[in-house]
């Protein structure tokens, strides 16, 4: 094996399961066109896994063969990267905070970034671009929270807030409370009134 792949074969190794692989990372050691290339025969040979355009994971080994990473890894992994704020679709947040007994069949992730499918091995995975007052509250519970509401929708906003109301924390509800200005209306007019009858 020449010594390009080889050095994209050792780097993708010393990453953690789910660590991406961009071909901008590799132009030290090369054109644009070797890097493609290399990354692209890797693919090929299966030493790698094209999960996206210009962008690679190695598979994990195991005893029972090769599999593709955890999507939750893969797609933290490109947040990372990227920048990007990165969370689980609204119907898991709805499923974590006992709002729903629902669990989503397909996996599906939200982001700041654009939207794009990431292909892992037989799966896909959607990570589709939301609005800003989606991501406002970050990662944590009050976040949580707002994905869960705009998912439920304004038909069940009163009996999931009763429940958010109980459920969170009252720092984390200071915080869902304290964002209303920045959320749609319906959902700012159900946090204010549940506020008011607590």
């Amino acid at each position: 094996m020449s010594k390009l792949p080889e050095s994209i074969l050792l780097h993708a190794q010393s990453l953690p399961e789910g660590g991406v692989l961009s071909p901008k990372e590799f132009l030290h050691l090369g054109s644009r066109a070797a890097v493609d290339q290399a990354l692209s025969r890797l693919a090929r040979e299966e030493r790698l896994l094209r999960v996206a355009r210009g962008t690679y994971v190695m598979p994990v080994s195991s005893r029972f063969g090769t599999r593709p990473p955890a999507p939750e890894k893969v797609v933290h992994a490109m947040a990372a990267q990227s920048g990007e704020v990165v969370t689980p679709h609204g119907a898991n947040a709805a499923n974590a905070l006992g709002l729903t007994q629902q669990v989503p069949i397909r996996e599906v992730y939200l982001t700041s970034g654009r939207s794009r499918k990431l292909k892992l091995g037989r799966s896909e995975v959607a990570v589709n671009h939301v609005p800003r007052w989606m991501l406002a509250l970050g990662t944590g519970p009050a976040g949580t929270a707002v994905r869960a509401l705009a998912w439920m929708g304004p038909a069940h906003a009163t009996k999931s807030l009763a429940t958010l109301r109980r459920t969170l924390s009252p720092s984390e509800w200071h915080a869902l409370t304290s964002a209303r200005a920045s959320l749609p209306s319906w959902m700012a007019r159900a946090i204010g009134e549940e506020a008011v009858r607590g």
